[in-house]
């Protein structure tokens, strides 16, 4: 095959005081890079807590040039199916093709209105690619983000349709960091949520520190999110 396979494995903890390091979920993941620039990301991802718990499969397609091409996702709540979605980025639309008990059969064609950054997913591996919009040419800057996505929710975890949502990705600088599936060169960014652009029952998005691979492939490595939420992400298996 003369594509390029990554794989791996991300382990979801807690950082509240009465659960600390314990295990809430996991994320299996497998990027395809092709000879021609396009790029498939795979994710499973399992969210066992808080409740209810979420189970959300994706696959999200980029072309050579880094856009957004298409995305399908399918997502069970409860373990009790919540909707599954099929978006298509092309020109300046979206298209979505989504059905769920909530919503029955749902179609939409969206205007991006102008440029955006990317297509936010909800798996993690999803977020870190998304920081190869930054030019770190610029040194340590923060700069406004612009995605579309199928849900505001902080979790996703809401029936798949179109929505926008803005933020601030800040450049913070390089690092060396060791998690259990070794030690790697990393970049070091902040999503914020000043304006709550990511704003959805909880309130706006709190602060969320990523450190992915210094490299083209933008892998996670580890992360967490402060505020109500109190998370940590840590890369435990890598092959590539």
């Amino acid at each position: 095959m003369k594509h390029r396979t990554i794989t791996g494995l991300i382990r979801y903890t807690s950082n509240k005081p009465e659960r600390r390091g314990q295990e809430r979920g996991r994320e299996r993941f497998t990027f395809t890079h092709h000879t021609d620039g396009a790029v498939t990301i795979r994710a499973l991802c399992e969210l066992e807590d808080p409740d209810p718990e979420v189970l959300r499969d994706v696959i999200y397609s980029l072309g050579p040039d880094g856009r957004p091409l298409d995305c399908l996702l399918r997502l069970t709540v409860g373990d009790r199916f919540m909707g599954s979605g099929w978006f298509r980025m092309s020109g300046e639309t979206i298209e979505c093709e989504s059905h769920g008990p909530s919503i029955g059969r749902v179609s939409q064609t969206v205007s991006t209105g102008g440029d955006y950054d990317g297509f936010g997913t909800h798996p993690i591996v999803g977020d870190a690619y998304l920081t190869r919009c930054v030019d770190i040419s610029k040194g340590p800057h923060k700069r406004p983000v612009r995605v579309f996505l199928p849900s505001v929710d902080h979790r996703g975890a809401t029936p798949p349709l179109i929505a926008e949502g803005n933020l601030f990705l800040e450049y913070v600088g390089e690092e060396t960091v060791t998690v259990e599936a070794g030690t790697f060169e990393c970049r070091h960014f902040r999503f914020t949520d000043e304006d709550a652009g990511m704003a959805s029952k909880d309130g706006a998005h709190p602060p969320y520190e990523v450190w992915v691979t210094a490299d083209d492939d933008a892998i996670f490595v580890q992360g967490g999110v402060a505020g109500y939420m109190q998370t940590w992400y840590e890369l435990v298996e890598l092959d590539r």
